[in-house]
């Protein structure tokens, strides 16, 4: 397995730090807290949340600091969350992409279909568990948290990489199994992000300035030099634009794609998803941020790791953007997303695994059993990053959102959970 630890360690490292500051900021200064994420940057026309909807997640004092006037606010969470947070999923979409598309991808073939399968236990099994108990208690807790049963169907793939591999060993087959899930994972929620949880009303026209970014690229870029290129072995074309070009062409088609996502009502963060695909990229995947990638000169891997360090930061600032919950504000959807979590998760990857490698004759990978399904489904119970993000759209600021993000900060109850279950079981390491 090629070696991913050094990034995913940096990376959770500067997160955790970043959550752990805003949790203490907003216990000990809850107002000052909560001005500083809604910090206005600029009032525009052109960028940034509807100025109501920012005036109301700012609270008192907002019209005086910015009188209404302008249709939007650039605020500093809005510029984390929904700018900034689009490098972060460019990467998560890069990784999907690469194990969908290419013919080395790890979600191609049937050495994928076990982990798909379990993947979709993984997202059924959290959704069923969160509305199931939200209806138990009653019409009111449901209405009131029902648009967020999609928190609990997110992995960290991070983090759950981190404690499978300490669990498991780096050689253990359940590993990699684990990897394939949480790429799965991710696609599915980029799709959930999509479709259900829009950020302003839908103006699907709008897409089509995206798509038209996303083809142009492409053809000017990508297509068009290459066609140029045919017969010619020094390839005076493509070389031209890797050299003297480079990502530029793609960064403008990026920022007009994303623009066209924030007009359209789709999530903006999503916004370079169909840049993506455009980019001129190797034929050969070594998963996320693979060593061996390093040596590869195509621009995507180029473009990937020259964003390795920046993602770094951008996520150390999510963590202190959503993280701030005071611990006053559990309640009924803290335990639901953590119901979710913690039993959803790996009973429905355990059911649908066993279902995968046994009645649908799917098998599983050579030295892993049934009973790892489990285990792995504890592990992908850490939501983290990506719960966080769903909480954050699901619902307004407010108490309901808070002790919706206050169910993911505690998620990471799932990777002590790991350790016993796998105690308890019997695993035997393998780190080769």
């Amino acid at each position: 397995m090629y070696r991913v630890w050094g990034f995913l360690a940096d990376y959770s490292l500067l997160l955790v730090i970043g959550a752990l500051i805003a949790l203490v900021w907003a216990n000990v200064d809850p107002y000052g807290y909560h001005h500083f994420v809604e910090t206005p940057l600029w009032a525009n026309d052109l960028v940034g949340a509807p100025y109501d909807y920012w005036a109301k997640s700012y609270g008192s004092g907002a019209k005086e600091i910015i009188a209404p006037g302008p249709e939007r606010v650039l605020s500093l969470h809005y510029l984390i969350n929904d700018v900034l947070m689009a490098f972060f999923f460019a990467i998560a979409g890069k990784e999907v992409w690469e194990a969908v598309a290419l013919k080395s991808g790890s979600l191609r073939g049937r050495k994928a279909l076990t982990p798909l399968v379990a993947t979709s236990g993984g997202m059924f099994g959290p959704i069923a568990v969160y509305l199931g108990l939200a209806a138990v208690m009653g019409s009111s807790t449901f209405d009131a948290v029902a648009n967020g049963w999609a928190i609990p169907t997110a992995t960290d793939i991070a983090f759950s990489y981190l404690v499978g591999r300490l669990i498991f060993g780096a050689g253990h087959p359940a590993v990699r199994f684990l990897l394939l899930l949480a790429i799965a994972d991710d696609a599915a929620g980029l799709i959930i992000l999509a479709i259900f949880y829009p950020s302003g009303d839908l103006a699907p026209q709008w897409l089509l300035v995206s798509f038209g970014a996303a083809v142009a690229v492409y053809v000017l870029a990508n297509w068009l030099p290459r066609r140029l290129d045919r017969g010619k072995q020094d390839r005076p074309n493509s070389t031209f634009m890797r050299d003297k070009l480079g990502f530029w062409p793609y960064l403008v088609a990026g920022a007009i794609c994303w623009y066209g996502f924030q007009e359209s009502g789709i999530h903006p963060a999503l916004g370079l998803l169909p840049i993506v695909a455009t980019i001129p990229h190797a034929d050969k995947a070594f998963g996320i941020f693979a060593a061996a990638e390093e040596h590869l000169t195509d621009l995507l891997n180029h473009i990937e790791h020259m964003l390795k360090y920046p993602v770094e930061v951008v996520l150390f600032f999510f963590g202190l953007m959503n993280a701030g919950v005071e611990f006053s504000s559990m309640g009924s959807a803290t335990w639901l997303v953590l119901a979710g979590l913690i039993i959803g998760k790996p009973f429905g990857i355990l059911l649908m695994g066993w279902l995968a490698a046994g009645p649908m004759k799917l098998g599983l990978p050579e030295g892993m059993r049934i009973v790892d399904l489990f285990i792995l489904g504890c592990v992908a119970a850490i939501g983290f990053t990506v719960s966080l993000f769903i909480a954050s759209v699901a619902f307004e600021a407010g108490p309901v959102q808070d002790a919706a993000k206050m169910g993911a900060l505690l998620s990471f109850a799932a990777a002590g959970i790991s350790f016993a279950v796998a105690k308890v079981i019997g695993v035997t390491k393998q780190e080769s």
